[in-house]
């Protein structure tokens, strides 16, 4: 156990039934000494406990993840933590990936919409998306974005999104500023930031 990361995590509001908080390279570590087993990673994934959570990611095979379990698996994901590292370990590797991506982007639940954004941001690094899937995906995050009362980290984690697909090309980029405009984002000097990152400042 690391009491002190465990311990951080904790005073910063990232919760769960038990935390050891132990680093990800060693929780790597533990599960290359495991061969991808079904049954082990969902008895893990059920355990609420961080360190369980993320070897369950690790574990899981990917023939036998179906639709239906992932939409089980993201609904108890209750911290963005858990959120990243299931979209960076497992779910960005499935074959339906993008398809559940956009589902849960439009998820009323924050950590869901979490993986969502995080999964496209992986699948985005590995191949461009089609224009129909980036005008979705440019829509979902600037209205995410836009409302201040979402969590700070679901804003951020759209932003993420925004910015990665924006790096794709300068049309892209022009995209996201001219639907950051048409959402009113050079109204307000907290969204008018964002424009100027991009070059969107007139």
């Amino acid at each position: 156990m690391n009491g002190m990361a465990s311990t951080a995590m904790r005073n910063a509001g990232i919760g769960y039934r038990l935390n050891f908080g132990i680093e990800l390279p060693r929780l790597r570590e533990i599960a290359s000494g495991f061969e991808p087993d079904h049954e082990l990673a969902q008895e893990l994934w059920k355990e609420d406990i961080r360190e369980s959570m993320i070897v369950a990611t690790l574990l899981q095979p990917i023939d036998t993840f179906y639709q239906e379990i992932a939409d089980i698996w993201v609904e108890r994901i209750h911290t963005y933590e858990m959120a990243g590292i299931a979209s960076m370990n497992l779910f960005q590797r499935l074959p339906y990936a993008s398809e559940k991506s956009f589902q849960w982007m439009a998820s009323d639940n924050e950590f869901v919409q979490a993986c969502g954004y995080h999964t496209i941001i992986h699948l985005m690094r590995q191949n461009p998306l089609s224009d129909r899937s980036a005008e979705e995906m440019v829509d979902h995050a600037v209205f995410t974005l836009s409302w201040a009362s979402n969590p700070a980290p679901l804003r951020t984690v759209a932003w993420k999104a925004l910015q990665q697909f924006a790096l794709t090309s300068p049309n892209a980029s022009a995209y996201v500023v001219d639907r950051m405009k048409l959402a009113g984002f050079d109204q307000t000097d907290e969204l008018r930031a964002y424009l100027d990152y991009l070059g969107g400042e007139e």
